[in-house]
């Protein structure tokens, strides 16, 4: 009897989901997509690739000359790159839909223009 009662009630409530894609619902505040990094306010300190849990950074030179590679198909989107950078280099975006057929799309690389 308490299923009844229970799938009556179920079917005068609003679908708890979306159709994904064709609807979107907002993005929550606080939500950890991937991270972006701002060059000009990057000293190159290394601190984002060597706290990475998943090993997604990878830092190539030194300092100022410091060119950044980002893998997103290694990133688990913790935000401790975001967390531990002392210049505030990194922002964590709202972007989340990143699949791709290819894997060489989903390396991302930061240099310096100068």
């Amino acid at each position: 009897m308490a299923i009844i009662r229970e799938a009556l009630k179920q079917l005068f409530k609003r679908p708890a989901t979306v159709k994904y894609p064709f609807e979107r619902i907002a993005v929550p505040e606080g939500f950890r997509g991937r991270p972006v990094w701002d060059m000009h306010r990057c000293i190159g300190c290394g601190l984002c690739s060597r706290v990475c849990p998943s090993g997604a950074i990878e830092m190539i030179g030194k300092a100022m000359e410091a060119e950044i590679i980002h893998y997103v198909d290694k990133c688990m989107f913790c935000g401790q790159c975001a967390e531990s950078c002392p210049r505030n280099a990194i922002t964590m975006t709202k972007e989340f839909e990143l699949a791709d057929y290819s894997r060489n799309k989903m390396v991302y690389e930061y240099k310096r223009v100068t």
